[in-house]
């Protein structure tokens, strides 16, 4: 039903459905963990719609680098353009011209390929309410990222 895909290069873990249910149900420690991660993924699920609905591209652009560095080692996202389009559900040329505003503002650099957080205060000013609520809960329920 879901297709599961690494935005950007780095490590990830998979466990077999099997093994992941008998973890689950002899590990409550493990099983609390999860849930909190199930209820903060929700929080951004509702909060990328509400983006979506809510804001320009721009800062829909801003929240999701925003997300991006959050997750990453470092200023440099290894991202193009058609991917970004494809994550925010834009035309690429979309991309390009918020892009464009981003880095106008000195908040960004575009590189081929690549996107460096010049300002993360910035950003997180100019994405507004758009991100943070969902950055909050997280903390909150498993701690700093």
């Amino acid at each position: 039903m879901h297709e599961v895909l690494m935005q950007v290069e780095g490590d990830g873990y998979r466990m077999p459905l099997d093994s992941a249910l008998v973890a689950i149900s002899e590990n409550p420690t493990f099983a609390n963990l999860l849930a909190r991660f199930i209820q903060t993924f929700a929080s951004q699920i509702s909060y990328t719609a509400l983006s979506n609905v809510n804001y320009q591209i721009d800062a829909r652009l801003a929240r999701w680098l925003l997300m991006s560095h959050d997750r990453v080692d470092g200023d440099e996202i290894g991202l193009t353009h058609d991917f970004i389009s494809l994550m925010l559900g834009v035309r690429r040329p979309s991309v390009t011209t918020a892009l464009h505003v981003l880095e106008g503002m000195k908040l960004v650099r575009s590189e081929r390929g690549r996107i460096t957080i010049r300002d993360r205060r910035g950003m997180e000013e100019f994405a507004g309410d758009s991100y943070g609520k969902p950055e909050e809960e997280y903390r909150r329920l498993i701690g700093e990222f």
